[in-house]
Protein backbone atom coordinates (compact mmCIF):
# COMPACT_ATOMS: atom_id res chain seq x y z
CA UNK A 1 0.00 0.00 0.00
CA UNK A 2 3.08 2.28 -0.23
CA UNK A 3 1.50 3.51 -3.85
CA UNK A 4 -1.69 4.78 -1.99
CA UNK A 5 0.19 6.91 0.76
CA UNK A 6 2.84 8.22 -1.79
CA UNK A 7 -0.46 9.71 -3.55
CA UNK A 8 -2.14 10.57 -0.69
CA UNK A 9 0.66 12.56 0.41
CA UNK A 10 1.45 14.09 -3.26
CA UNK A 11 -2.16 15.37 -3.12
CA UNK A 12 -1.63 17.18 0.38
CA UNK A 13 1.31 18.83 -0.98
CA UNK A 14 -0.16 19.57 -3.89
CA UNK A 15 -2.80 21.28 -2.05
CA UNK A 16 -0.44 23.40 0.01
CA UNK A 17 1.50 24.49 -3.11
CA UNK A 18 -1.86 25.02 -5.18
CA UNK A 19 -0.73 23.02 -8.32
CA UNK A 20 -4.01 21.80 -9.57
CA UNK A 21 -2.55 20.03 -12.38
CA UNK A 22 -1.42 17.57 -9.60
CA UNK A 23 -4.30 17.67 -7.94
CA UNK A 24 -6.04 16.52 -10.25
CA UNK A 25 -3.76 13.93 -11.42
CA UNK A 26 -3.60 12.69 -7.64
CA UNK A 27 -7.47 13.00 -7.04
CA UNK A 28 -8.22 10.75 -10.63
CA UNK A 29 -5.34 8.10 -9.52
CA UNK A 30 -7.16 7.74 -6.11
CA UNK A 31 -10.96 7.61 -7.93
CA UNK A 32 -9.10 4.56 -9.98
CA UNK A 33 -7.56 2.99 -7.00
CA UNK A 34 -11.19 2.83 -5.04
CA UNK A 35 -13.08 1.65 -8.27
CA UNK A 36 -10.70 -1.02 -8.73
CA UNK A 37 -10.86 -1.99 -5.09
CA UNK A 38 -15.11 -1.92 -5.65
CA UNK A 39 -14.44 -4.17 -8.34
CA UNK A 40 -12.14 -6.17 -7.25
CA UNK A 41 -13.59 -6.64 -3.44
CA UNK A 42 -10.24 -6.64 -2.06
CA UNK A 43 -7.08 -3.89 -1.84
CA UNK A 44 -5.00 -3.64 -4.89
CA UNK A 45 -1.53 -4.86 -5.10
CA UNK A 46 1.46 -3.04 -7.04
CA UNK A 47 0.94 -4.46 -9.76
CA UNK A 48 -2.45 -3.24 -10.60
CA UNK A 49 -1.63 -0.34 -8.98
CA UNK A 50 0.93 -0.40 -12.21
CA UNK A 51 -1.84 -1.07 -14.45
CA UNK A 52 -4.39 1.80 -13.90
CA UNK A 53 -1.61 4.10 -14.28
CA UNK A 54 -0.35 2.56 -17.41
CA UNK A 55 -3.78 2.61 -19.20
CA UNK A 56 -4.22 6.08 -17.65
CA UNK A 57 -1.18 6.84 -19.37
CA UNK A 58 -2.18 5.31 -22.91
CA UNK A 59 -5.80 7.06 -22.27
CA UNK A 60 -3.65 10.58 -22.24
CA UNK A 61 -1.30 9.74 -25.18
CA UNK A 62 -4.51 9.26 -27.07
CA UNK A 63 -6.08 12.56 -25.83
CA UNK A 64 -2.94 14.47 -26.85
CA UNK A 65 -3.20 12.89 -30.48
CA UNK A 66 -6.40 13.75 -30.61
CA UNK A 67 -6.14 17.24 -29.61
CA UNK A 68 -3.26 17.83 -32.03
CA UNK A 69 -5.58 16.88 -34.85
CA UNK A 70 -8.25 19.37 -33.55
CA UNK A 71 -5.91 22.06 -33.29
CA UNK A 72 -5.75 22.66 -29.14
CA UNK A 73 -3.01 23.33 -28.34
CA UNK A 74 -4.07 24.16 -24.95
CA UNK A 75 -5.31 20.86 -23.75
CA UNK A 76 -2.72 19.55 -25.45
CA UNK A 77 -0.06 21.18 -23.26
CA UNK A 78 -2.79 20.46 -20.20
CA UNK A 79 -2.44 16.84 -21.00
CA UNK A 80 1.18 16.52 -21.48
CA UNK A 81 1.72 17.81 -18.16
CA UNK A 82 -0.50 15.44 -16.50
CA UNK A 83 1.18 12.62 -18.61
CA UNK A 84 4.41 13.75 -17.27
CA UNK A 85 3.23 13.25 -13.35
CA UNK A 86 1.56 10.02 -14.44
CA UNK A 87 4.87 8.57 -15.94
CA UNK A 88 6.62 9.04 -12.09
CA UNK A 89 4.49 6.42 -10.74
CA UNK A 90 5.87 3.70 -13.59
CA UNK A 91 8.87 1.41 -12.36
CA UNK A 92 11.89 2.18 -14.53
CA UNK A 93 11.96 0.66 -18.17
CA UNK A 94 14.21 -1.84 -19.04
CA UNK A 95 16.99 -0.79 -21.38
CA UNK A 96 16.82 -1.98 -24.74
CA UNK A 97 20.14 -4.37 -24.01
CA UNK A 98 18.48 -5.70 -21.00
CA UNK A 99 15.15 -6.22 -22.93
CA UNK A 100 17.26 -7.94 -26.15
CA UNK A 101 19.10 -10.30 -23.47
CA UNK A 102 15.35 -10.76 -21.39
CA UNK A 103 13.92 -12.28 -25.26
CA UNK A 104 16.83 -14.45 -25.94
CA UNK A 105 16.67 -16.07 -22.83
CA UNK A 106 12.57 -16.25 -22.94
CA UNK A 107 13.48 -17.86 -26.98
CA UNK A 108 15.21 -20.03 -24.87
CA UNK A 109 13.23 -21.14 -22.19
CA UNK A 110 10.50 -21.39 -24.05
CA UNK A 111 11.74 -23.27 -27.18
CA UNK A 112 9.96 -20.75 -29.47
CA UNK A 113 10.94 -21.75 -33.36
CA UNK A 114 8.84 -19.38 -35.14
CA UNK A 115 6.45 -16.50 -35.23
CA UNK A 116 3.59 -19.04 -34.45
CA UNK A 117 5.75 -18.65 -30.65
CA UNK A 118 5.40 -15.18 -30.38
CA UNK A 119 2.31 -15.10 -28.23
CA UNK A 120 4.07 -16.85 -25.65
CA UNK A 121 7.13 -14.85 -25.34
CA UNK A 122 5.68 -11.71 -25.25
CA UNK A 123 2.68 -13.18 -22.36
CA UNK A 124 6.07 -14.72 -20.64
CA UNK A 125 8.00 -11.67 -20.30
CA UNK A 126 5.37 -9.09 -19.91
CA UNK A 127 4.71 -11.54 -16.73
CA UNK A 128 8.12 -11.65 -15.70
CA UNK A 129 8.65 -7.58 -15.63
CA UNK A 130 5.10 -6.06 -15.33
CA UNK A 131 4.48 -2.46 -16.12
CA UNK A 132 8.13 -2.05 -17.16
CA UNK A 133 8.25 -3.14 -20.77
CA UNK A 134 6.25 -1.39 -23.93
CA UNK A 135 3.90 -3.92 -25.27
CA UNK A 136 4.42 -2.21 -28.62
CA UNK A 137 7.88 -2.37 -29.03
CA UNK A 138 8.56 -5.69 -27.29
CA UNK A 139 6.01 -7.42 -29.83
CA UNK A 140 8.65 -5.23 -32.47
CA UNK A 141 11.84 -6.38 -31.05
CA UNK A 142 10.67 -10.21 -31.03
CA UNK A 143 8.60 -10.37 -33.78
CA UNK A 144 11.89 -9.34 -35.91
CA UNK A 145 13.88 -12.18 -33.76
CA UNK A 146 11.93 -14.71 -34.05
CA UNK A 147 11.06 -13.95 -37.75
CA UNK A 148 15.08 -14.33 -37.88
CA UNK A 149 14.88 -18.21 -36.64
Amino acid sequence: MEFRSKIEDGLKQSLKQRDAVRVSIFRMLLAAIKNKEVEKLKTLTEDDFYAIVKTSVKQHIESIESFKKGNRQDLVDKEEKELEILKEFLPAALSEETLTTEIEEAIKTLEAKSQKDMGKVIKHLMEKYPGRIDGKALSGMVLKRLSSL
